[in-house]
């Protein structure tokens, strides 16, 4: 059911919303749900407009396809070898780590528990892991970013999320510690701009 609405959401996005995010270029483009479905509108367009709209749209297309903004994946992703732990992140304010210095306001977030003090019904690390994959698959956070399962070991799960609209990606991790009981850490990042409210993420994540 929840991938049948994100396809839902996806036909009937509003380029506006993205439009201070990209810039003026997408000025005079204003494809919504209400002009789409507007018939008296779309006839007052005139043939000239709709192709030059066309234009900007497959423009932005191709940019998007020359900048590559998915990006590559960095190379010291997983679990550090010589401190156990997942990476730090770099100085730009899109990514967010349970390995950062708590006093690290920018880029530190809280490890969260799967069994913490107020639920009844302790489960084990696998069961654990199991309810995340579950989540991850088959609901669509609410910036609507695609997920990707790209990774998973006995203790360790890489999610790939990629936007809709311009293919950017960004990093997901999730380390359940095997040196700490039901203690999870995690650490999400954008690999290009800073599209992202990385805590709103894993928090609506992390609360289902």
């Amino acid at each position: 059911m929840a991938l049948m609405a994100f396809s839902s959401t996806i036909c009937k996005f509003n380029i506006h919303i993205i439009k201070h995010k990209i810039g003026p270029f997408f000025h005079d483009v204003k494809l919504s749900d209400q002009n789409l479905g507007d018939k008296n509108s779309t006839k007052q367009i005139k043939r000239r407009e709709l192709i030059l709209r066309s234009g900007k749209l497959a423009t932005i297309g191709s940019i998007v396809s020359v900048l590559n903004l998915s990006g590559e994946k960095p190379d010291y992703l997983g679990v550090q070898k010589n401190q156990l732990s997942l990476a730090l992140c770099p100085a730009t304010n899109n990514c967010i780590s349970t390995s950062e210095n708590v006093a690290d306001i920018m880029h530190y977030a809280p490890p969260w528990s799967y069994n913490p003090e107020d639920r009844k019904d302790r489960v084990s690390k696998q069961e654990a892991i199991e309810e995340l994959l579950d989540v991850i698959e088959t609901t669509i956070p609410p910036e609507n970013f695609i997920p990707r399962i790209v990774e998973r070991t006995e203790d360790y799960i890489r999610v790939e999320y990629e936007s809709p609209i311009l293919g950017l990606v960004d990093d997901v991790e999730f380390w359940f510690r095997p040196d700490r009981d039901s203690v999870v850490e995690y650490r999400s990042a954008s690999r290009f701009g800073d599209f992202t409210s990385h805590c709103f993420r894993i928090n609506f994540i992390t609360m289902l």
